[in-house]
C-alpha cells in the first residue's frame, strides 16, 4: 500500500471511528404514531440552509429533498437561532405535516409550538440524540470542581494546602431523567455513587438508588454532594433553582447544569457562589446566554463556565443526521418516529 493510500485508509478509519463514537440515549422507546395521526408524506425541505450532511440523511431514509413549495410535506429546520423563520415558513405552507427541529431542547420554538399546536402537525426533536456527549461534560465538569480544578488553572504558585474530593461513593441527585440522565448514570456506574432522580413521575429510573418527584426536590437537596440539572426548560422549571434550593444544599456541595440556563437563577447562584452557600458551580448553560462580560459569574471563583459547548457541531452533526434518517423512514413507511414533541408539555 502506497503512503497516501495508507493515509487515506487511515483518515477513513477515523472517520469511521468519530461517526460511531456517540449513539443515542432515549428514556422512551419509540413507539408507532397512530394512523390517524401521522403526517401526510412527501417532499421535504432542508432549511434555512440546506447542509449536504442532513440532505443525505434524508436521502438515506428514502426521502426527497425538494424546495419549499405548496408540495411540501415535511420540514428538517436546521437552526435553533430563527423561530421567526420557522413560524412564517409554516404560516404560508399549512400543509406541512411533519417538522425535525434541530435540538433536545424545544424552548426556543415554544411560541411556534404554542401556535402550531393543530391536528395534523407532528413535531420532532432531537432529545436523546446527543444525551452521550453531553453527559460526559457533565461528568467532565463534576470531576473538575471536586478536584478544585478552577482554582488551579489560574494558579502561578505551587499550592500547600491539600484541597480535592473523590467522586467515589458521593452522593448525586440528578434532577431530569431523559437520556442525558440515563448516560450519566451510566458513566457514574463505576465511582459507586449514590444517585437519586428527580422527574415528574415517581416511577423508578435504572441505575439510580432511589427517585422522587419534583415536588420532592427539597428533601433530597441537603444530602447531596452534586446536583446536577438536566431537565427540560419549560414555563413550569424556569428558575427550578433559586435562593431557597441553594440555601437547602450543603455549603459543600456543587451544582452543574448542562440543560439550559434558564433552570436557574443566575442572580442567586452569584449570591450562593459569594456567601459560599454552595461550594461552587459548573455551568454550561447561562441565563443570559451568551454570558455578558463583566457578568458577575465571571469573576466567582469557584463557577466553572464552558460556553455552551457540551456537545460540538463536529459530536452532533452524525446524530442528528441518524435523527434525521429514522424520522424519514418513519414519516414515509412504519410511523415510528423518535423524538415526538408534546407541544403542551413543551418538550
Amino acid at each position: 500500500m502506497t503512503g497516501s493510500a495508507s493515509a487515506q485508509s487511515a483518515k477513513s478509519a477515523q472517520a469511521g471511528q468519530a461517526a460511531q463514537q456517540h449513539r443515542a440515549v432515549l428514556a422512551v422507546d419509540a413507539d408507532p404514531v397512530p394512523a390517524d395521526r401521522r403526517p401526510e408524506p412527501g417532499p421535504i425541505a432542508v432549511l434555512p440552509e440546506p447542509e449536504q450532511t442532513f440532505v443525505d440523511a434524508v436521502h438515506a431514509g428514502g426521502g426527497t429533498v425538494a424546495e419549499l413549495s405548496d408540495e411540501t410535506r415535511g420540514l428538517v429546520w436546521l437552526t435553533y437561532r430563527d423561530a421567526h423563520g420557522l413560524a412564517d415558513v409554516l404560516k404560508t405552507h399549512p400543509q406541512i405535516g411533519w417538522v425535525q427541529l434541530p435540538y433536545a431542547g424545544v424552548d426556543a420554538f415554544a411560541d411556534v409550538l404554542a401556535a402550531e399546536d393543530r391536528p395534523g402537525l407532528l413535531w420532532t426533536s432531537a432529545k436523546g440524540a446527543y444525551a452521550q456527549p453531553v453527559a460526559e461534560h457533565a461528568l467532565a465538569l463534576t470531576l473538575a470542581l471536586l478536584r478544585v480544578l478552577p482554582k488551579r488553572v489560574v494558579a502561578r504558585s505551587w499550592a500547600t494546602e491539600q484541597e480535592g474530593r473523590s467522586l467515589y461513593g458521593l452522593r448525586v441527585v440528578i434532577v431530569g431523567a431523559g437520556g442525558i440522565a440515563l448516560e450519566l448514570i451510566r458513566l457514574l456506574e463505576p465511582f459507586g455513587a449514590d444517585i437519586t432522580t428527580v422527574r415528574r413521575s415517581p416511577e423508578p429510573v435504572a441505575g439510580a438508588s432511589s427517585t422522587v418527584t419534583a415536588d420532592r426536590l427539597g428533601d433530597v437537596l441537603p444530602d447531596a454532594d452534586v446536583v446536577v440539572v438536566a431537565a427540560a426548560l419549560t414555563g413550569g422549571t424556569r428558575h427550578l433553582f433559586g435562593a431557597p434550593e441553594f440555601a437547602a444544599m450543603k455549603d459543600t456541595a456543587y451544582l452543574v447544569n448542562i440543560a439550559r440556563g434558564g433552570l436557574v437563577d443566575s442572580d442567586a447562584l452569584v449570591t450562593a457562589l459569594a456567601d459560599g452557600t454552595i461550594a461552587g458551580a459548573g455551568i454550561d448553560v447561562t441565563d443570559p446566554e451568551p454570558l455578558p462580560d463583566g457578568h458577575p459569574l465571571w469573576d466567582e471563583p469557584n463557577c466553572l463556565i464552558t460556553p455552551h459547548q457540551a456537545d460540538t457541531p463536529e459530536m452532533t452533526a452524525p446524530l442528528l443526521a441518524e435523527r434525521i434518517r429514522l424520522n424519514v423512514r418513519a414519516f414515509l413507511d412504519d410511523g415510528r418516529f423518535v423524538g415526538v414533541v408534546d407541544p403542551a408539555e413543551g418538550y
